[in-house]
């Protein structure tokens, strides 16, 4: 069974039709990379996917479990969004990252908000002493993961700076590490080396070859073509707001059946 599956996406902005139908699956452990040109549809294609935007129909399931129906309004609530959207894993562009917390509390953030809530009930059903006492027992589990995600990134001796400190290259790694710390199904990255200087784009790209080696699921926009053709399980062609293309990295780069793809990577390849 496929992890994630869209049927018949749509998402209009005023006049503007910026998805047109798109259909879409993704299996478990396979990367998928989204290619195109500017304003095809592709970064919208993914905030669709997360959430970010609200799609005007269509319907996105994760592990056979539909989380996103334009006929369900069950689905569209933002109560039932905000749990759906934990599904998914994303790193923008422009990293995100707190100023005002180091490294590590970055990291930890999202995880102790969801402690929080989950306390809540924790604290109804067993009393505040038993829930005092598993609060502290899962801030350290909470802390120890996060410091395992800095070392998986390569950055444990930055857990006590903060963002200002670091290199653009490592903010981005740092909010690779805050997206894997709710153990979301999939990972999404929105060109996620496009703001870097060069000599820093080849850090990050390491770690996202590393994910991928180590079986992560993950949709990534990106222009970085030779990523795209060493990792991708598959690669799509984001056009005009419709999937024009749609193979291995083989069969999209070395054998494109669509003109229009032959088109955009003669151009920038």
């Amino acid at each position: 069974m496929a992890i994630l599956e869209i049927k018949n996406l749509h998402k209009r902005f005023g006049n503007n039709e910026v998805l047109k139908g798109i259909d879409l699956t993704l299996e478990k452990g396979n990367v998928l990379v989204i290619i195109g040109s500017s304003g095809g549809g592709k970064t919208t294609l993914l905030r669709c996917i997360n959430f970010l935007e609200k799609p005007d129909k269509g319907t996105i399931s994760v592990n056979g479990k539909t989380v996103f129906d334009s006929d369900d309004p069950s689905t569209t609530v933002y109560k039932n969004i905000r749990k759906n959207r934990l599904h998914f894993g994303l790193v923008f562009q422009q990293f995100n990252l707190f100023p005002h917390y180091s490294v590590l509390n970055n990291i930890m953030l999202a995880p102790k908000l969801a402690l929080k809530a989950e306390m809540k009930e924790y604290k109804k059903q067993n009393g505040a002493s038993a829930a005092k006492a598993e609060k502290a027992r899962r801030l350290k589990a909470i802390e120890e993961n996060a410091k395992n995600l800095l070392e998986q990134v390569g950055l444990s001796e930055k857990a006590a700076a903060y963002p200002f400190e670091l290199s653009g290259g490592q903010q981005q790694r740092v909010a690779i590490a805050r997206a894997l710390a709710l153990e979301p199904d999939i990972l999404c990255f929105d060109e996620p080396t496009s703001a870097l200087d060069p000599e820093l784009v080849g850090e990050v790209l390491r770690v996202l070859k590393e994910l991928a080696k180590s079986g992560k699921t993950m949709i990534v926009v990106t222009h970085e073509m030779r990523f795209a053709k060493e990792v991708a399980d598959r690669v799509i062609f984001v056009n005009e707001g419709t999937i024009a293309e749609d193979g291995t990295p083989e069969q999209v780069f070395d054998n494109p059946q669509k003109e229009r793809t032959k088109q955009f990577l003669q151009s920038i390849l």
